[in-house]
C-alpha cells in the first residue's frame, strides 16, 4: 500500500519544468522597475522632497511632515501605475520571518464616492499588534501596541498588487522588536568608528557604508516532499533520516548538470530579483 512519502515521490516524478520568459532580452531594460529608487524619485518627487529624502538616507536627517505627505502621494501614484491597490509596512519581527500589515488605498468620501489616498501619516507609521512579543513583561492593555516606522534607507517596492514599505518595528515603550533596528544601530556605530579611523588618512571622509556578502548556497526541495516531512515543515531542517555525508560521498553533485526544474526556478528567481533590485535591502 503506497505511503504518503511514496505518493509524494510519484508526484515529483511527473512534474514538468515551468517555462520562464524574461520581460526583455536586456536585464537593464527591466532592472529595478518595481522599486521606488533614486531615478524613480527624481521623476515623481519635487526637488525639495527628493533632496530631503536623500539627506535622510545619507545623513539620517529628519523628514518634515509636509515632505512626508509629498513622498506618500508620489509613492502612491507610482505604485498605482505599477498595478498596486494596497500598501503594507514590511518588517522583520522576532519570529525568523517577515511580517506585513495590509491596508487599501481605497478611502470612502462623504459624497458617497471613494478616492485613493495615501498621505505622510500612512507612510511614516502603522500600528500592528505587538502583544505576542517580549516588550516589558506584565503591562497595561494599551502598552501591547507596536509601531512600524518607515525606514527611508531602504526603498519601497511593489510585489503583485501591494506597495511594500520597509520599516522598523518597536514596542509602545520603545523596545526594538525586530532585527532591522539593531542592524541600523550597528551600521551607525560602524560608520562613526570607521570615519574616525579614515580621517587619520583623509580628512575629507565623512561617511562609511558597510556592506555584507550574502551566502551563495541554498537548497531546493519539492513542495510534495516538503509536505511529506513534518520535521522540515516545522523546523526548516531535517531531523530524522540518514546521517549526512561527512566526506566526499556526494562529490558527483559538484559542478554537475542542473535539472530543468531547478534551472527554471533559478531563472524566475533571478528575474524577480532584478525587477526589485533586492541587493539594496
Amino acid at each position: 500500500m503506497p505511503t504518503f512519502r511514496t505518493t509524494a515521490l510519484e508526484d515529483v516524478f511527473h512534474r514538468k519544468p515551468l517555462e520562464v520568459k524574461a520581460p526583455s532580452g536586456k536585464v537593464s531594460d527591466y532592472y529595478g522597475q518595481n522599486v521606488f529608487n533614486q531615478s524613480t524619485m527624481r521623476e515623481y518627487l519635487t526637488d525639495e522632497a527628493y533632496d530631503s529624502v536623500m539627506d535622510s538616507m545619507i545623513n539620517g536627517s529628519r523628514i518634515d511632515r509636509g515632505i512626508a505627505d509629498q513622498v506618500g502621494s508620489s509613492m502612491k501614484d507610482w505604485a498605482m501605475s505599477r498595478g498596486a491597490t494596497h500598501y503594507t509596512h514590511w518588517f522583520q519581527p522576532l519570529t525568523g520571518s517577515t511580517a506585513e500589515k495590509h491596508d487599501s488605498f481605497f478611502t470612502p468620501s462623504s459624497e458617497g464616492r471613494a478616492i485613493e489616498k495615501f498621505d505622510g501619516s500612512m507612510l511614516v507609521q502603522q500600528e500592528p499588534d505587538a502583544s505576542s512579543f517580549p516588550n516589558g513583561g506584565i503591562r497595561n492593555t494599551f502598552e501591547a501596541r507596536g509601531y512600524t516606522l518607515w525606514d527611508p534607507t531602504s526603498p519601497a517596492f511593489v510585489i503583485g498588487t501591494t506597495l511594500c514599505i520597509p520599516t522598523i518595528f518597536i514596542s509602545y515603550t520603545g523596545f526594538a522588536l525586530d532585527y532591522k533596528m539593531p542592524l541600523l544601530k550597528a551600521l551607525k556605530a560602524v560608520d562613526d568608528a570607521s570615519v574616525k579611523v579614515c580621517q587619520y588618512f583623509d580628512k575629507n571622509v565623512s561617511k562609511v557604508n558597510a556592506t555584507l556578502g550574502w551566502e551563495q548556497e541554498y537548497f531546493l526541495i519539492d513542495k510534495a516532499l516538503y509536505n511529506a516531512r513534518p520535521d522540515i515543515a516545522l523546523t526548516g531542517r531535517a531531523l530524522f533520516g540518514y546521517a549526512s555525508a561527512k566526506g566526499q560521498q556526494l562529490d558527483d553533485h559538484y559542478f554537475g548538470s542542473i535539472p530543468d526544474r531547478v534551472m527554471a526556478f533559478m531563472q524566475e528567481y533571478e528575474i524577480e530579483c532584478h525587477k526589485h533590485d533586492f541587493d539594496n535591502y
